[in-house]
């Protein structure tokens, strides 16, 4: 299996190319950023395009990324803005994980 590792938006994004499979949201760690196949996120995350997003529906990604992407941070606060990745052959999608694994601070 390879691995594509892609700088974007100061994360370090990495990309599982290989064999299909079925890609959900609690395997990855909440807040990650990673690059879909396709025009499409899959359940349990967003596009990474700068969306505002109110902080009571989503208490445990604002407490990890904060107004660090803009926001007021009284009631709302914005997902970072991702530059959309391509290949020669398809179109990429660069994703946020909105559930998951919520990481530990060790």
């Amino acid at each position: 299996m390879r691995k594509l590792v892609v700088a974007c938006a100061g994360f370090a994004v990495v990309a599982v190319l290989g064999a299909p499979r079925d890609a959900t949201a609690q395997e990855l760690y909440l807040s990650q950023i990673f690059i879909m196949p396709g025009n499409f996120c899959p359940i349990g995350s967003l596009p990474a395009d700068g969306r505002e997003l109110v902080i009571n529906q989503n208490t445990a990604l604002f407490s990890l990324i904060g107004t660090s992407y803009g926001g007021n941070g009284i009631d709302k606060f914005r997902i970072p803005l991702a530059a959309p990745a391509t290949t020669n052959t398809r179109p990429m999608l660069t994703c946020i994980a909105t559930e998951g694994i919520f990481p530990s601070s060790n």
